[in-house]
């Protein structure tokens, strides 16, 4: 082979180790980058599956959070409708037993005390007062004699009372009136005392 040939076939093979290496480096360059991309797109992954993650954590604990706190408004709900039945059977059963306080022994000085409450309430000089007829024997004319003397107010005695038991006091106009009937003083207390009832009722000492 000639010198000519020679330094063809040199060339020839240079040239196609240089393209063998170029092309290596090529595929090791093209390797390197779907390294990285894939790296990238595994990255970018588990960021959205964290993210997706975090999303339905917060959604899961929000609704938790809710779902608590009906629970808890309903158990409060269904506690205060079981404190409001149990007053309401305990002033219902005070009420039908009112009449048994026109038995007590001490009666005449709460009959006294009721005639003397209302007048001081309605706050005129002369007034007319209703009773029921058990309550009318412990105000005899004698008894409404010394409070009208102690009080300085002139009392007359007017019609019995027509449902109740106790006193109903009026202006002599009977523009103004003042029930001191038990069942109206029931009425008048049962928002004070509904807190003591239901802590009897439940046990826990006042």
């Amino acid at each position: 082979m000639s010198s000519i040939e020679e330094n063809i076939a040199t060339l020839s093979d240079a040239i196609l180790e240089e393209a063998k290496a170029d092309a290596q480096r090529i595929l090791a360059d093209a390797h390197a980058k779907a390294d990285a991309i894939r790296q990238r797109a595994q990255e970018q992954a588990a960021a959205e599956r964290k993210e997706i993650l975090d999303r339905a954590t917060q959604e899961s604990e929000r609704i938790r959070g809710q779902a608590m706190a009906t629970a808890q408004l309903r158990a409060r709900t269904l506690q205060l409708e079981h404190r409001e039945q149990l007053l309401h059977s305990v002033f219902v059963a005070a009420r039908k037993d009112l009449s048994s306080v026109l038995k007590w022994s001490e009666y005449d000085t709460i009959a006294r005390r009721l005639l003397s409450e209302a007048i001081v309430q309605l706050g005129a000089n002369a007034v007319k007062i209703h009773t029921d007829a058990t309550t009318a024997t412990y105000l005899p004319a004698k008894v409404v004699a010394d409070i009208s003397k102690e009080m300085n107010v002139q009392i007359e005695v007017a019609d019995a009372l027509g449902k109740g038991s106790g006193v109903l006091a009026e202006t002599t106009d009977g523009h103004l009136q003042y029930e001191n009937t038990l069942e109206d003083r029931l009425n008048r207390l049962e928002n004070e005392l509904r807190s003591p009832v239901y802590h009897i009722l439940i046990g826990e000492t006042l």
